[in-house]
């Protein structure tokens, strides 16, 4: 008999992470890891270290690290770290395309898996009042870019290509691709 393979650990604050994972049904406990995460770089790059540091920094057989970062023009966007430059950044991506990029990292008892995932996001041309009005929902807290997809930020997206999860803050078709088994309950390395 197979003994029960311990959960999944989200090595991560995000309480969109925390959803993705609960609907789809994945065991999982939450570690929030106390990582300097790096701010410039190449944002597929940046998005990949940040979740493999996020990943080491917490114990556990398996253990999820991710890192979301917004990029547009190749410069990325982090979390706003306040309302005006919140509103500086929903200006610069309004009416424009920008790359959402999320890094992966799954360690597993010494094997480490990485991936990435890029969604192209399309905002529609906004106006101040527009842009008022979502800063108002403070909405843009704690949010790579500034918005929330999922919410009132839906409002600001004109199209999407790509894995809408990804922008939500989890990738999951490169999370299934990473790791089939956590779907059934499997360890990463094992599939039925």
């Amino acid at each position: 008999m197979r003994e029960p393979k311990p959960p999944l650990t989200l090595a991560s604050r995000s309480p969109q992470r925390r959803a993705i994972l609960a609907q789809l049904g994945i065991a999982f406990e939450v570690d929030v890891p106390e990582v300097e995460e790096l701010e410039t770089g190449e944002p597929p790059a940046l998005a990949t270290e940040n979740a493999r540091r996020k990943a080491e920094a917490v114990t556990g057989g398996l253990v999820l690290g991710v890192d979301t970062v917004v990029a547009l023009d190749g410069e990325p966007y982090g979390k706003p770290r306040d309302r005006r430059h919140a509103e500086a950044t929903l200006r610069a991506l309004a009416g424009r395309d920008h790359e959402v990029w999320s890094g992966i990292t799954l360690r597993d008892e010494g094997v480490t898996r990485i991936g990435a995932a890029c969604t192209r996001v399309r905002f529609r041309a906004l106006s101040a009042p527009e842009i008022g009005w979502y800063l108002d929902s403070h909405e843009w807290r704690e949010r790579a870019g500034g918005y929330a997809i999922q919410g009132r930020g839906a409002a600001l997206v004109e199209s999407i290509e790509g894995d809408f999860w990804n922008v939500v803050g989890l990738p999951v078709a490169e999370l299934v691709r990473l790791a089939p088994g956590l779907l059934v309950g499997d360890p990463p390395g094992e599939r039925r």
